[in-house]
């Protein structure tokens, strides 16, 4: 935490072709924001300008060329690059993804020295971004290289929260993908995350079966009976609140997910249908797991309405929110887990000194 008492949110700036620079400046228009944290936008103060005029939004930014000259009372733009840029919104273009990912190597950077409390994404897209230097199908897989923990992808928003047994993996592969192992550790990792970062000393987990009706008893595949049920048993056996498999077709429907703090989908679709049919506009991705925060919006670059200054910037806001909640929530959780620590060694002195 910086000497303000304020949280310090890094904002990757995402495809500058795309509503990325759209919905962080909408966000910010506010001068109120900066009651609640400081934010640090890495790009360039003349790309931000530029947006600013495009979108016609009043706002005052502030450029810096060192991490350390952070205002706490402005918005900040860190300038990763200084040449000018051409932009032309909707259209995919190499350059602009290279831009995307300067910006966000730049970001996680700071994170990772501390310079920030916690970042959020704007969108990139994911085709063009790719290239010797940055070989990730996203920004959870580079996270999760470049932090400490293991990612997982954590879908939430005010009643619902979902993750990913399997997330960036091809339907054909996810049967295979998924083992006795992976189940372990992404249920423990959303147990850990429930309780550390979002406050529920015993949280109920669901999961979703694997293939249509759990399988039908083998007539549709035997994955959700031979590694899935198993599985999930031993791990209730052990003590996590733990259930299912569930056959993912009726499940939100019957509002079955009401009664869970958590759902874990076996792969991308089944889980992330549902949630932003429920939740689209106002979800946020959250990469649960790992040893710093990262959020970002429930959407894409949404390249057919950019430039046109459209674009709903709810999901961003939730995710800037949420990233500060979040931290707080940690924090909260680590001084508690300390002042454990510090009583119990306290009790084992004072009878070590009666003894």
């Amino acid at each position: 935490m910086n000497k303000q008492n304020k949280i310090v949110v890094g904002i990757s700036i995402g495809d500058l072709n795309g509503i990325g620079s759209e919905v962080v400046l909408k966000t910010l228009q506010d001068p109120r924001i900066l009651d609640f944290f400081t934010p640090v936008i890495f790009a360039s103060i003349k790309i931000m300008t530029y947006f600013k005029k495009a979108y016609q939004i009043e706002c005052n930014l502030n450029g810096i060329d060192k991490i350390e000259n952070i205002d706490h009372h402005k918005i900040n733009v860190f300038n990763v690059w200084n040449e000018p840029i051409d932009i032309n919104f909707g259209k995919e273009d190499l350059n602009t993804g290279a831009y995307a990912i300067k910006s966000l190597k730049s970001a996680v950077s700071a994170l990772k020295n501390n310079n920030i409390n916690v970042l959020v994404t704007a969108p990139i897209n994911k085709s063009i971004i790719q290239s010797k230097d940055f070989n990730y199908p996203g920004h959870t897989d580079f996270l999760n290289k470049e932090l400490e923990g293991e990612s997982l992808m954590l879908m939430i928003s005010d009643s619902l929260r979902v993750g990913l047994l399997t997330d960036h993996v091809a339907v054909k592969d996810v049967s295979q993908s998924i083992t006795k192992e992976l189940v372990e550790r992404k249920i423990k990792t959303i147990k850990d995350t429930l309780i550390q970062d979002f406050g529920i000393r015993k949280p109920k987990i669901a999961v979703l079966g694997i293939n249509p009706h759990n399988g039908d008893h083998g007539v549709i595949g035997n994955e959700d009976d031979t590694v899935l049920r198993p599985t999930l048993d031993e791990i209730y056996k052990k003590g996590t609140l733990v259930y299912g498999p569930y056959a993912a077709d009726s499940f939100f429907g019957s509002g079955n997910y009401e009664k869970f703090d958590a759902i874990i989908a076996s792969y991308h679709d089944q889980g992330l249908i549902p949630f932003k049919t429920l939740s689209f506009g106002k979800g946020v991705n959250y990469t649960a797991g790992l040893n710093k925060i990262r959020t970002s919006p429930d959407h894409g670059t949404a390249f057919d309405i950019a430039g046109k200054n459209i674009a709903n910037n709810d999901s961003f806001k939730e995710a800037v929110f949420s990233a500060i909640e979040i931290f707080k929530k940690k924090e909260e959780y680590k001084n508690l887990s300390k002042n454990r620590l510090e009583t119990i060694v306290q009790k084992k002195e004072f009878h070590h000194k009666r003894q």
